[in-house]
């Protein structure tokens, strides 16, 4: 017997997913399966145990953790807009053009994401430091200086936090239909305007979310920007710089400072629950 064709529950499976029996997983899996979500939400929680709450105010007002604030900000969110003026181009590059070696140009873009962040930095130091591949060039002939200065916190930013953006913007590109790239370019429109006025609307969900984790990578940024930047109060010195320079005077301001970086990570979590978690 052969079963009508509904194509309304089609659509509705191929929406919402197959649904989920709510059944009582096997032991093997359950147990271990348990044992890996205390291990990730354990130290979560002892944060919040050990956080000194009656005196979290004075301890966030104070200059210094004011100070690395601001620069956190001003310095995540320069990064942010480096990483969107030469990030969204290269994704669209690896998206829509079919070149020799995209595949290693690819590999060679995600590399921040699983390099060492020391590791950034030494690199950073080696190509614009002051004897630097690029850096001494800079240095003789312009007089840039860029390590151990705000400029170069925003480069180390910028440098593990791209790769994020990229990724996300070159996976909305391949979700979107180019065809209507193509429409645009036949009615007269230039390449370049049809990425700005047909493309770019498309995926600007994509573009935004890329652009929140990037900005909270940068954020929350530390091999890399205390190896190319240094750590000096007011000039280079980061929230998450502050927090390991507060541990080894005063940990309760190491823990006030460490719930607000736990507090903008759970608000980015919130904001993109939409695009990277589901419900069933």
């Amino acid at each position: 017997m052969t079963l009508p064709y509904k194509p309304a529950a089609e659509s509705r499976l191929r929406r919402n997913g197959p649904r989920l029996r709510h059944t009582l997983p096997p032991l093997p899996l359950l147990v271990p399966a348990l044992v890996g979500l205390t291990f990730l939400l354990l130290p979560l929680v002892a944060l919040f145990i050990r956080a000194p709450w009656t005196s979290m105010p004075q301890l966030l007002t104070t200059p210094e953790v004011w100070e690395a604030l601001r620069l956190s900000l001003i310095c995540a969110t320069t990064a942010t807009v480096v990483s969107m003026v030469v990030g969204v181009p290269l994704a669209w590059l690896l998206a829509r053009v079919n070149f020799p070696g995209r595949g290693l140009v690819r590999a060679l873009v995600t590399l921040p994401l699983v390099l060492p962040p020391v590791v950034g930095g030494v690199a950073l130091l080696m190509a614009l430091g002051r004897t630097g591949v690029v850096g001494q060039w800079l240095d003789a002939w312009f007089g840039i200086t860029l390590p151990f200065t705000t400029t170069g916190v925003v480069l180390a930013e910028a440098f593990v936090a791209m790769p994020f953006l990229v990724i996300s913007v070159e996976g909305t590109l391949r979700a979107a239909d180019p065809r209507y790239e193509e429409a645009a370019t036949t009615l007269g429109a230039s390449r370049f305007t049809a990425f700005r006025r047909v493309t770019l609307p498309l995926i600007a969900p994509g573009v935004a979310a890329g652009a929140v984790l990037a900005w909270a990578r940068a954020l929350g940024e530390f091999g890399a920007t205390i190896t190319f930047a240094g750590n000096f109060p007011g000039r280079t010195q980061t929230m998450p710089l502050a927090v390991y320079l507060a541990m080894q005077s005063d940990p309760e301001a190491a823990v006030a400072v460490s719930l607000v970086l736990l507090a903008v990570s759970i608000a980015v979590l919130a904001g993109l629950r939409d695009r990277w978690m589901t419900t069933s």
